[in-house]
């Protein structure tokens, strides 16, 4: 290393803005200096291989000792948006359709090679990966939407990965001796930054050495001149004034000392910085409050500056999840960062010293990756959202993807990736990657789909590997899978579990016999839990004119599912309905209340077999939405419900036709119902009434009027419906 790089000339005190000639946010700030030049101005010792501590820095004088780590970093070039799913593992194309693992030939997941780059484990969000490499090659801002667990953070943090090391900075806050509250800031190339602080700091030691050694010379005069003279209690008490002199400006000498908030001299990457839940400032910085702020006792006001997510990120990535959370001032503050590249530092709290100090600009040319859920587009202040979004890319996270042999091998991957990144799980035999595939399709809730919610499907795994760890296996098998699937329930879950057996116990759940104006609902807890929840309906004289009551905790959705069923009603019955108060009650709802329409063919079978007098079957338990014209419409969570019904004991579960192919319970329920999907609301009351001679009378009344709407096209295409959340 060249000894051309010295510290003889007189160190600057303070320090503008310094960059590199491409830097926009450059600031042509004239350098002051300030303090007596120090002995060693005068042909003092040479600190070789470091920068002028406060002078001129000069990129080019000090050399890097360190590996910068472009050997090992590609390019997005070479990436591409390929990835080879089965690297080094034989591949049974003939019958990979038919294989649950796509045809790959393993033994274990121990078979199969996990790729290094994050960017590389993403599965099933190809479209966002292809956007996260397009957008860190161009240095564009994303915002991802999607539900929970689809991998908005995996694909913020290959994005850091993605981006180039070799412009990293450090950042230096300086004493402004013009004005203590108004720090100066410099940015070096990174790594520079420690060896500036470190000449500093020794510059500082020999300064405050020669102080002490000139006080104590000066403390022996006073003595010994006090001890001739015969003065001592005089020469006492100057000698203890030149001791607080020299202590007091001393303090002066150790304050020039530069403060570093952003040290990047280590970092082989682009810095991430997930900033989620983060205050104002934790995600914009902050000065530390300083009670003791006069009288030599104070902390210097760059020694108490705080860097933010935003400057901590500087060249790298900035994530922000549920960025619908922050506070709009906040988010307000967030975009003129965006924006300028730059953002002063000042304190957050308005009674605080720190709101006096506010630096220079400080570097935060970060790229943003916002993300949340559908309700984060709601909240989220929409200048900010326009400043991504014209500067870069959105994208919707998908929940489930197309089940094809190639996305069999990427999920048998998945699972070699979660057992490599814990570190503490044994591999996973063929038959346990399969079960967990199979889990995968059924929580999908779509037939020939696959799940992409692969945090709560890492979880799965996870318990499946303790569990075998437990027993000492060298790896985990089927049985750890189905084991952990009993033991890795949902809270929903465990709480729809409790209220079946709660049930029974209490002879609430009727599973037997015929009840007029008594039905079986089904619905989801959560995402997962199926729950059976009764509807009763009873008919009673108006007082006034006849109208429709609905109790049970419904909210907005089930109340319009209500009156959409009081049309179907006044239809299809022959009862006049002006002079009759309908009377709907969802049985033990609880304070979550009843949300969704999708117990809309329930409220109508309950309020028919009430007005006609006959008996509904308490074996049979049903789902579905229903339009105004007796369409049975497709719903959600269809095979949680099914599960349901069968642990309440029912025998007979009614669907929507269309969800027919939804269908993936378990095996052990395959024997316990019977699945009748009914594609209108005549072929359910044929399913669920009780009493033959008055229900074939209503439904062949019911089918004459059923069959003409079909005959007019009434029944228009359900394929394309969104399901109902219950």
């Amino acid at each position: 290393m060249s000894n051309d790089t010295n510290v003889d000339d007189p160190p600057e005190d303070t320090a503008g803005t310094a960059a590199s000639e491409d830097d926009p946010h450059e600031h042509d700030q004239d350098q002051q200096r300030q303090g007596d030049r120090s002995p060693l101005d005068e042909g003092g010792d040479r600190h070789d291989d470091v920068d002028d501590p406060m002078g001129e820095f000069d990129p080019d004088s000090v050399s890097d000792d360190g590996d910068d780590g472009d050997d090992d970093i590609e390019t997005v070039e070479d990436l591409g948006s390929d990835v080879e799913v089965d690297p080094g593992v034989e591949v049974d194309e003939e019958n990979a359709e038919d294989d649950l693992l796509g045809g790959l030939k393993i033994d274990t997941t121990d078979d199969i090679e996990v790729p290094d780059r994050l960017v590389d484990q993403v599965i099933g969000q190809d479209e966002a990966r292809d956007i996260i490499i397009k957008a860190a090659k161009q240095r564009r801002h994303v915002m991802m939407i999607g539900s929970p667990g689809t991998g908005k953070s995996m694909l913020a943090k290959a994005m850091s990965q993605l981006l180039p090391q070799e412009d990293l900075q450090d950042v230096l806050v300086y004493h402004n001796p013009d004005d203590g509250n108004a720090p100066k800031v410099r940015t070096v190339p990174a790594g520079k930054g420690e060896q500036i602080i470190d000449a500093h700091k020794e510059e500082a030691r020999k300064r405050n050495q020669m102080r002490s050694i000139l006080m104590w010379i000066i403390i022996a005069i006073v003595v010994g001149y006090a001890i001739i003279s015969q003065q001592i209690l005089l020469g006492i008490l100057a000698a203890g004034i030149v001791w607080l002199i020299f202590r007091y400006t001393s303090r002066g000498t150790d304050a020039m000392v530069p403060n570093m908030i952003v040290d990047n001299g280590d970092q082989r990457t682009a810095p991430f910085e997930d900033a989620t839940g983060a205050h104002a400032g934790a995600l914009l910085g902050d000065v530390r409050h300083d009670p003791f702020q006069s009288g030599g006792m104070e902390t210097p006001s760059h020694d108490r500056v705080e860097p933010g997510s935003i400057h901590k990120s500087n060249k790298g990535v900035l994530f922000v999840d549920e960025i619908n959370t922050l506070d709009v001032r906040t988010q307000q503050k967030l975009m003129t960062a965006i924006q300028e590249g730059e953002f002063s530092i000042t304190g957050q709290s308005e009674r605080s010293s720190g709101a006096m100090v506010q630096t220079e600009p400080v570097p935060c040319d970060f790229v943003m990756i916002a993300a949340g859920n559908l309700d984060a587009m709601e909240n989220m202040h929409p200048a900010l959202r326009n400043r991504i979004k014209g500067y870069g890319y959105e994208v919707y996270m998908e929940d489930t993807i197309e089940d094809t042999p190639e996305m069999r091998r990427k999920y048998a991957r998945f699972v070699a990736q979660e057992v490599e990144r814990d570190g503490r799980l044994p591999h996973f035999t063929r038959d346990a990657v399969e079960e967990l595939i199979l889990e995968a399709k059924r929580r999908s809730g779509r037939k020939n789909h696959l799940t992409l919610h692969f945090r709560t499907l890492g979880g799965l795994v996870r318990v499946a590997g303790d569990i075998a760890r437990s027993e000492d296996r060298e790896y985990t098998t089927r049985e750890d899978v189905l084991q952990a699937k009993g033991r890795s329930r949902s809270i929903e879950q465990q709480l729809a579990d409790d209220y079946i057996e709660r049930r029974k116990d209490y002879e609430l759940q009727v599973a037997e016999g015929g009840v007029e104006g008594r039905v079986n609902g089904l619905a989801v807890m959560g995402e997962d839990s199926g729950i059976m929840l009764p509807v009763m309906a009873e008919i009673a004289p108006a007082q006034g004119q006849g109208q429709v009551i609905a109790t049970g905790q419904l909210k907005e959705m089930a109340e319009e599912s209500v009156q959409n069923v009081s049309a179907i009603i006044k239809k299809f019955s022959d009862v006049n309905l002006s002079e009759k108060d309908i009377h709907i009650q969802f049985v033990q709802t609880g304070q979550q209340g009843v949300d969704g329409d999708s117990a809309s063919i329930t409220v109508a079978t309950a309020v028919i077999s009430a007005l006609e007098d006959i008996p509904v079957d308490q074996t049979v338990a049903m789902t579905g939405s229903l339009s105004v014209r007796g369409d049975v419409l497709p719903v959600g969570g269809v095979t949680h419900k099914i599960e349901a019904a069968a642990k309440a004991g029912c025998e007979t579960v009614i669907i929507p036709k269309a969800n027919e192919q939804d269908v993936m319970i378990e095996d052990e329920y395959e024997e316990m119902v019977d699945i009748v999907p009914c594609s209108n609301i005549s072929e359910v009351l044929e399913v669920a009434l009780m009493g033959e001679p008055k229900k074939d009378s209503l439904v062949d009344r019911l089918k004459s009027i059923t069959g003409s709407a079909l005959d007019q096209g009434a029944v228009g295409s359900t394929s394309g419906s969104n399901p109902s959340p219950q």
